[in-house]
């Protein structure tokens, strides 16, 4: 199973960025849970956004809410993350995750949820 993240760059505050990742290894709509991380230089990896195979149930942070949008495509075998209204703070590299179950909503946010892991994109706001 292979993740591979894409997408990110420098962007200026208030620009747009569209996260993918591609997976492939087996049957993308196999996967209970795909979710988005983030880690900041010098901080610890946060959830960013998820998305359940079961009804299609997304949940986001806070602090993207309204802004960013997560989803899939199984026809491209993707997951995308759509982030518009950017802002400095958002400036990470970017994990995609993804999990064969699909997880609770109290364990949707943990990191050790998630099965296979992407290697990450840098994203990079200017203000």
């Amino acid at each position: 199973v292979q993740l591979q993240a894409s997408g990110g760059g420098l962007v200026q505050a208030g620009g747009s960025l569209r996260l993918s990742c591609a997976t492939s290894g087996r049957t993308f709509g196999t996967y209970g849970s795909q979710g988005w991380f983030r880690q900041a230089p010098g901080k610890e990896r946060e959830f960013v956004a998820a998305i359940r195979r079961s009804g299609g149930s997304t949940y986001y942070r806070n602090s993207v809410k309204g802004r960013w949008t997560i989803s899939r495509d199984s026809a491209k075998n993707t997951l995308y993350l759509q982030m518009n209204s950017l802002k400095p703070e958002d400036t990470a590299v970017y994990y995609c995750a993804a999990s064969d179950r699909s997880i609770i909503l109290t364990r949707i946010e943990a990191e050790d949820s998630y099965d296979y892991w992407g290697q990450g994109t840098q994203v990079t706001v200017s203000s």
